[in-house]
């Protein structure tokens, strides 16, 4: 998504750490269905009162900007957001596997000892309005817990916002994920201001808001049912958050890295939403897809590959991953380093690539150490 960058801030206090990190379980989720998924907790507020839910399951996902809660999930009434002339706002929002639906509503944010105020964030499959055939087609919908495989999706990407100036723009230019709903049955692509939009809660934090880290332990070929690690707010901001030797990778207006693979250059991301490492296709991996497990590679032995991640900037690093059967190994492990699976024409490197790294997400136009995002570390 396109995103304007924001005025640089950055917190240099140094303290314990201890209110800036919730901890992060990749696990079978909230319906059990959850593979290579990791979740956290997060508590939503009614603006300014006491009113609050405390969600778990909640996946977290470098890849988006944005909360979104699985209806069924949330238990308290949050105020819809409406435009000027008092229709419902509500997103449609595009994923790789699918596309979310439901309005916009404003909350309070909570982790550990960060809180985002009235910020817009979307309730996903609330059937207050029908899906317009311009949102239906563009993939599958994704609207319950089942679907998600999680009780929502805690976007922590680079940017601000989930779609930016492009959305601010009337006509053709106009990506067309905000919706103004005047009725139940009648919903029609509209502007939204930047302030409105669906926002990164991190990017709302008083403090610790220039990006995040997620620390994963490692994991050895053949899965686990379950692993711990930890979602860390800011970027030397505080004693547990500092780059260390991590190498920043600088990404284009687009939002990707490179990855070099057979001597071939193609775009990439690191996305912890992605349940496997998604790279190119059969003929270029010579990778068989999967019988049973849809979009995943199943080699019968374990094959090992190496591919260059390098950033805008020129740094570069070698990654070293495995691909593995996962139709063998899925029905019984939630965790699994040697998924992989097809991305024609570029790498997605997946919640498998966090495994045994620490891995930090610098937000566009915030300082850091390693400078200006947006970018990725390691």
């Amino acid at each position: 998504m396109i995103a304007q960058a924001s005025s640089p801030q950055c917190d240099s206090s140094s303290t314990s750490g201890t209110n800036n990190m919730v901890p992060i379980v990749v696990n079978g989720g909230p319906v059990n269905n959850g593979f290579n998924e990791a979740f956290v907790s997060v508590t939503v507020c009614v603006p300014s009162t006491s009113t609050c839910q405390t969600i778990d399951g909640i996946v977290v996902d470098t890849g988006s900007e944005g909360l979104r809660i699985a209806s069924s999930a949330l238990r308290i009434a949050l105020p819809q957001q409406n435009t000027g002339t008092g229709a419902a706002v509500v997103q449609c929002l595009p994923f790789l596997d699918g596309v979310t639906w439901g309005p916009v509503m404003t909350a309070d944010v909570k982790m550990a000892g960060e809180q985002a105020n009235a910020i817009p964030v979307q309730v996903i499959g609330a059937d207050r309005f029908a899906v317009p055939s311009s949102c239906s087609s563009q993939g599958t919908p994704e609207e319950t817990p089942t679907d998600l495989a999680g009780n929502g999706i805690l976007g922590i990407g680079q940017f601000d916002t989930d779609c930016g100036l492009g959305c601010t723009i009337p006509g053709a230019s106009n990506p067309g994920l905000y919706y103004a709903c005047s009725n139940a049955s009648t919903c029609q692509i509209t502007t939204q201001p930047e302030a409105n939009q669906v926002v990164n809660p991190v990017a709302r934090f008083a403090s610790d808001n220039n990006g995040v880290v997620i620390q994963l332990p490692a994991v050895a070929v053949g899965g686990l049912p379950s692993l711990t690690g930890a979602l860390i707010f800011g970027i030397g901001t505080q004693s547990n958050n500092g780059l260390g030797s991590a190498r920043v990778f600088t990404v284009d207006a687009s939002g990707n890295m490179r990855t070099t693979f057979n001597n071939q250059s193609y775009p990439a991301f690191i996305d912890s939403g992605s349940n496997g490492i998604f790279f190119l296709d059969t003929p270029a991996t010579g990778l068989p897809p999967c019988p049973i497990s849809g979009g995943f590679y199943c080699p019968p032995t374990l094959r090992q590959f190496s591919a260059t991640t390098v950033g805008n900037n020129g740094a570069s690093a070698v990654v070293s991953f495995n691909a593995g059967n996962i139709d063998a190994i899925n029905a019984t492990f939630a965790v699994v380093s040697e998924a992989t699976g097809s991305n024609p024409g570029a790498f997605d490197w997946g919640l498998p690539f966090f495994y045994g790294r620490a891995v930090y997400t610098a937000i566009a136009g915030r300082s850091t150490p390693g400078g200006i995002g947006p970018y990725w570390a390691y």
